[in-house]
């Protein structure tokens, strides 16, 4: 076997790191797309948007996290997007138009208290999460990539000031 050199390990760290990037972001494109078992089919949309008025249809419910959890327990896919560019928290309330043609429309209508806190960022079987005060933070691959982060650097994030959250938004890179 060949003396394996420094650079060929940091070439091969950050080939797997790579590809740990790429894979949870296909991780959550995937379940953006299909949601889980909770999560509204598309055939349950359509049937929603079918019974709606004219104007579409309107649910309130709360941010989880990934999904907005309408009064009726059912999930509906939050574009990952607009949940890390809007810094979405748990807890926060939103109100999602499903309009005649089957779009769903997303808007903010009652965020939650928010405190801040800084951490660290890291990657743990292709998932993100922040670590601070002792305690590991989901955060969504869209943040991570918007924010272009990488693991280890440090960054401030938000969480909802009440409660124990699982979730946090990335709010900035600091290093």
């Amino acid at each position: 076997m060949a003396d394996i050199t420094e650079k060929q390990l940091k070439t091969l760290k950050k080939l797997i790191e790579t590809a740990e990037t790429h894979l949870a972001g296909a991780k959550e494109l995937l379940t953006s797309l299909v949601g889980s078992d909770e999560t509204i089919t598309a055939d349950e949309a359509k049937s929603a948007v079918a019974a709606s008025s004219a104007n579409g249809k309107v649910i309130e419910g709360s941010f989880d996290g990934q999904h907005m959890v309408g009064p009726d327990e059912k999930t509906y896919p939050v574009p990952a997007n607009y949940a890390s560019k809007s810094k979405l928290v748990q807890g926060d309330m939103l109100k999602l138009i499903i309009g005649d043609d089957g779009t769903f429309i997303y808007k903010q209508i009652g965020p939650v208290e928010r405190r801040k806190l800084i951490g660290t960022l890291g990657l743990k079987d292709g998932v993100y999460y922040v670590e601070a005060r002792g305690k590991d933070y989901h955060v969504l691959f869209a943040s991570v990539t918007y924010f272009k982060a990488q693991p280890g650097d440090q960054v401030t994030m938000v969480i909802p000031e009440e409660g124990d959250a699982d979730w946090a938004a990335i709010e900035a890179v600091i290093g």
